[in-house]
């Protein structure tokens, strides 16, 4: 059995600038041993320790999909130590990795359902995971209309900008993009907050599960317009990644009364939220 502390050793492959600001970077990481990679089993949702010797280790959502083979993805904003250093790396340094941590997306039970995604900002990391994965052509029979509002501050925050481009030209989804306001640059989206938007698209509640990432105002505002439009509570799926810490539920440090976010999620049901205290 792997020691659960002992990072595997990864190497970066390739860093891409996300953002205008340069403080969003994605590095594609691949595993020194084939077994470390066959062992690293995950679906969309959950995620992973990186470390870097010297420096420490930071939890980071998982950006890239199982169905991409011989990589990983994890798209980080410069904020701390860790981060800082990280993106002050180049292609061919040696890092660590530990995991996969968490509950994923509810998989199983969002087959044969419409999906519904809602995010704003950095938290579309996860998302973007999910929607690859969903795509996939061994899998996009499983699940039926796709639809995903993903909001910006301005046009050149927005990540992953040649997939956004991309499926917005794709059959296999419906994707509308805004910014908080109008922007100096050109811009044909849509324009406002992720919540107001939201409710002008209407996605239909029917048979269909909401998958919801991003800052904690906009989930405050959102979770009420999917209710308002007919959600069920248990058909909300919030992430509360932003709160992971050591991936094993050892240092206590990501409990919300009973539950450790790290182990019990980080993925949870808006009905299950409810029953937690308000933090």
């Amino acid at each position: 059995m792997q020691n659960p502390y002992m990072p595997s050793p990864v190497t970066i492959e390739q860093i891409d600038i996300e953002n205008d600001l340069k403080d969003i970077k994605t590095f594609r990481l691949k595993f020194e041993r084939e077994e470390d990679s066959r062992r690293f089993n995950y679906k969309p949702g959950q995620f992973a320790e990186l470390s870097l010797f010297g420096f420490g280790e930071s939890p980071i959502g998982i950006a890239s999909s199982p169905t991409e083979e011989g990589y990983l993805l994890f798209s980080i904003k410069k904020t701390g130590t860790v981060t800082s250093e990280l993106h002050n790396s180049e292609q061919g340094r040696k890092m660590g990795i530990r995991g996969p941590f968490g509950n994923s997306f509810p998989w199983d039970r969002m087959k044969g359902k419409n999906i519904v995604i809602v995010s704003g900002g950095f938290a579309f990391t996860t998302l973007r995971s999910a929607i690859i994965y969903m795509m996939d052509a061994r899998n996009r029979g499983d699940y039926k209309n796709i639809t995903a509002v993903y909001g910006a501050r301005s046009p050149g925050e927005f990540l992953y900008k040649k997939e956004l481009k991309k499926w917005q030209q794709s059959e296999d989804i419906d994707l509308t993009l805004t910014i908080d306001r109008q922007a100096e640059e050109e811009w044909d989206g849509s324009v406002g907050l992720v919540p107001s938007v939201l409710k002008d698209v209407s996605p239909s509640a029917e048979n269909s599960i909401a998958l919801v990432c991003g800052p904690p105002v906009m989930i405050h505002f959102t979770v009420p317009v999917l209710l308002e439009l007919g959600f069920r509570k248990e058909d909300i799926i919030l992430s509360l990644e932003n709160r992971m810490k050591c991936g094993i539920g050892k240092c206590g440090r990501c409990n919300i009364g009973h539950k450790y976010v790290c182990v019990d999620g980080p993925v949870f049901t808006f009905s299950e939220l409810e029953k937690l205290q308000t933090e």
